[in-house]
Order: C-alpha cells, then structure tokens, then sequence
C-alpha cells in the first residue's frame, strides 16, 4: 500500500458524520471515512463527497492503514457500548501516541474511564462535545475537547480550522483533563434546558396572559433580538411562531404540550445533586418537562382543580414587556452563573484546570446557547480567572439589579394569574438565597439535631462553655435523649 495521506479518520457516517467530514475536507484536510456498514462508505463518496478529497476505508485496518501518524481518529456513533466496541477494534491497529477521538455525546464517567484505559496502553484519548446539530457541524460547530492533554498540540489546527469562528477566534479550544470536555458539554446542554424552558415561560405569559397572537409575539422576540437577549434560541422561537400551517393557523398551537428529553439535562441536573450545588435553574427546567409529559392527568386535574380568576390585564402594555425582558435577561444570568459554579465545582474534584474564559468563547457560536450575552461572560473571566460567581461581575451585578424590579412584578403578576414560572421563580429565589447573609437552615440544623442527633456548629462569636468553637454539637432537647450525637456511631 502506498504511503499514509489521511490527515484524520472518522467513523460513522450517520448526517453528523457526513457533514463534519465534508466540513473539514474544505478546509483543505484529507478525511478517511470508514462506517460499518461498508456500502454507506462507497454511497458517500460515489454522491455527498463526489469531487472531493474525501478517501473510503472498508475495514478498521484499512483506515488505520490510511492515517498519517500520529493517527487521528473520531468516533461519531451512539454513545455508550458502540463506543467502547470500536476502540477495542481500532486497539490491534494503532501505535504508541495514536489518538482517539470520541465526538459523541457520551456521559463524562465514560470518557474519564477511556482516558485511563487508552493512555494505559500507550495511547491518547479525547472525548470532545460536538455542539450545533447538522447544519453545525457541515460549517462550523462548537467544539469542546478534553482527554489526554498531550494529544491537543496533534489535533488544535484540524479542530480549530473546522469550528465555528466568531469575530476571527476559533469557537474551540482545549477544555481540561480526562471526562472535562464532555462534562462541559454535559453542562451546555443542560444550560440549553433552561435557555428553552425560560423562553416557553415567556411565550406562556404573553399568550395566556396577555392574550396576544403568535404573530404579535413573534415580533416582541424578534425586537428582543436586537437587544441583550440576541441568541440563537430566541431567533428561532421568533421564525417557529411566525411559521403557519396551510390552513393559516400557527404551527406551534398544533405541536402537542408533551416535551421529550434525550437526558443531557437530567445528567446535570444529576451532576449538581452530587456536587452538592443549587443549580435549580437546569433542575426546574427538566422538571417543567417531565410535568408536560404526564398529559392526560393534567386534563384531567384542570377539569376538577381550579385557579384563580382570570382578569384582563389593565396595566402598561409597553411596561409589562420590558419587564418581562428584563426578567428573562436576569434568569438566563442566574442559570449561567449556576452552570459555572457546578463547572468550578466539579473541576476542584476532578482536579481539572478548567479555562472559564475558554469555555464561553466556545459557545459564543456553531452551539445552540450561543449568544452576544457569551461574549459578555467571557469577558468576566478574562477579567478574573477564578471568578467565584457571574454575580460578582461588575458587569453581571448591574444588569441583575437593574433587572430586579421588573423580574419581581413579572413573577408577582404570573402567581396572580396562576401562569407557571417554575424556571423564572427558581432564578429570583437562588438570587434571593444567594444574595442573604443568613438564611434559615439554623432550623434545619435544630431539627436535624432534635430528631437525629445529627450536631451542629455554633455561630461565630455566639459561644460558650456548652457551645464551642468549631465543635460539633449536639443537645438533648428534651430531657430525655441521651448526649451521643449520630457521628459518634460506628456503622
């Protein structure tokens, strides 16, 4: 066989696969394509890459045999087993330092897992978020790679030259160790969860509150679109609203109320439970969705519970809309600023060294939360590495108190009408959680401590002979317990 010429190898030829290879054969690289069932490689190159550089693999050995070294290949196919089953077939045709690639969307365990197996065999691995759906990744996704830090040098031209550019910067870059860039994408997904659910509860409002038609909304987020709310998102909840069905009646009033979810979402939601972090924000929205899925018992509940009476909304039209912008601009910093506290969080665990600035930049296009308003959050942590929260942005912190007033008659006004606002109403009380000295978990602790024997610790400058410094503590509240605390117990 003649000399090596494949510059990168990828496996799968489903849309995705397809589109991200003909993305990087224009940008001058040549693709060996392999999938399993061979006759979809011949389909490929004899139709969607006909005239191109594109090179046909028909077996594992072959494109191995195919790749320049360090060989470079990305796997995109359904995550879990598929995964792990054409690594142990690539194994027998690599070398020392070859790198694997998986760009699907797999759970960051896996990728941590594969990091150590490969790097144990004296190979590389990169498990990489792949964000933008088909149309990004034929013209630029985001891109957001982790793994073995040594393969990153090998493949930063390739990925950088195929992602999605926003004002002449790459929307990739090297995320962090072992599970980080599919942890990272984990989070953007979950971050899309509440981007979505907060614009379904500001169609709600202006529909069920407000009474106005699909094409009057359409046109307040179409002006929304002009100003800090500019987004993917926002753009195509505009054109879905405007979009009517033959008949002439919007299309959106006949999509079923009954949300589906791949899991991403519940992942992060997951995630944050076990990083013991509020991000309530992603958690109400995948909530939202498993309430919409139980439908016919929400028929069945409006037709015997009922909610307060509907009255006609007699305020300021013009002022209740910039509130409700407002409110909605202030809800997506508070689910940010949680998506990054979990990411700040979980990088100490893992002992990552996550780039903040990075990470923000790589959404700012090619994704689907990508937005001017990422610019402005990369721009904190440029400012400040280790930001502890957006919150303690200057730039964050105006925006969110110039926001308040609007935000809070919003939600006083959506509780009124008896409208839900789970992901609004979760924001404003984090922000209200977060923003207080103290909060009332002291009688959380009492009651852990009456029922439990569970201790707690006593508030600085408050102590005592019983209640010492840093101590835990534990009383008999009645009389009649005895003063061994819960910790005391072996298991």
């Amino acid at each position: 066989m003649s000399a090596p010429t494949g510059d990168i190898g990828l496996i799968g030829l489903a849309v995705m696969g397809q589109n991200l290879i003909l993305n990087m054969n224009d940008k001058g690289f040549t693709v060996v394509a392999y999938n399993r069932t061979t006759s979809k490689v011949d389909h490929f190159l004899a139709n969607e890459a006909k005239g191109t550089n594109v090179l046909g693999a028909h077996s594992i050995q072959e494109l191995c045999a195919k790749l320049k070294r360090p060989r470079k290949i990305i796997l995109l196919v359904k995550a879990g087993p598929a995964v792990d089953s054409f690594i142990e077939q690539l194994i027998p045709f690599l070398e020392p330092g070859d790198i694997v690639i998986d760009g699907g969307n797999s759970h960051y365990p896996d990728s941590i897992r594969r990091t150590e197996e490969l790097e144990s065999k004296g190979f590389l691995f990169v498990g990489s978020g792949v964000s933008g759906g088909e149309e990004g990744a034929r013209y630029g996704p985001s891109l957001m790679p982790g793994g073995s830090p040594a393969a990153w040098p090998h493949i930063k031209e390739i990925f950088q030259a195929t992602a999605a550019q926003v004002n002449g910067e790459a929307c990739c870059d090297w995320v962090g160790e072992t599970g980080a860039g599919h942890y990272v994408k984990m989070v953007h997904n979950g971050i899309e969860y509440g981007d979505m659910q907060l614009i379904a509860e500001a169609y709600d409002i202006l529909k069920r509150g407000l009474g106005l038609p699909e094409s009057e909304i359409a046109d307040i987020f179409l002006k929304w679109n002009k100003g800090v709310l500019d987004s993917f998102l926002i753009d195509i909840t505009a054109n879905i609203l405007k979009f009517n069905d033959d008949d002439g009646e919007p299309m959106v009033t006949k999509i079923l109320d009954a949300a589906g979810q791949k899991g991403t979402g519940k992942w992060t939601a997951i995630a944050a439970l076990d990083a013991g972090m509020p991000v309530t924000l992603i958690g109400e929205a995948v909530f939202a969705r498993c309430l919409s899925s139980i439908k016919s018992e929400r028929v069945r509940a409006s037709k015997v519970i009922s909610g307060p009476q509907k009255e006609e909304f007699k305020g300021d039209k013009k002022q209740f809309l910039d509130d409700l912008e407002q409110a909605l601009y202030a809800s997506k910093i508070i689910s940010y600023a949680q998506g990054f506290m979990l990411m700040r969080e979980t990088a100490k665990e893992q002992n990552w060294n996550l780039n903040y600035a990075g990470i923000a930049r790589m959404w700012r296009g090619g994704c689907i939360i990508k937005s001017v308003f990422l610019g402005d959050i990369t721009s904190a942590y440029t400012k400040t590495a280790n930001l502890e929260s957006l919150l303690f942005d200057d730039f964050f912190n105006k925006a969110v108190h110039k926001a308040q007033p609007g935000w809070r008659r919003i939600i006083a006004q959506a509780v009124l009408w008896g409208i839900p606002t789970p992901a609004f109403s979760t924001a404003l009380a984090f922000f209200d959680g977060y923003r207080s000295e103290v909060v009332p978990a002291n009688i959380l602790q009492a009651q852990r401590d009456y029922f439990g024997a569970h201790t707690f610790k006593v508030v600085p400058g408050k102590e005592n002979a019983k209640l010492k410094a840093g101590e835990d503590i534990h009383i008999n509240w009645t009389g009649r317990g005895g003063n061994v605390s819960a910790s005391s117990y072996s298991a």
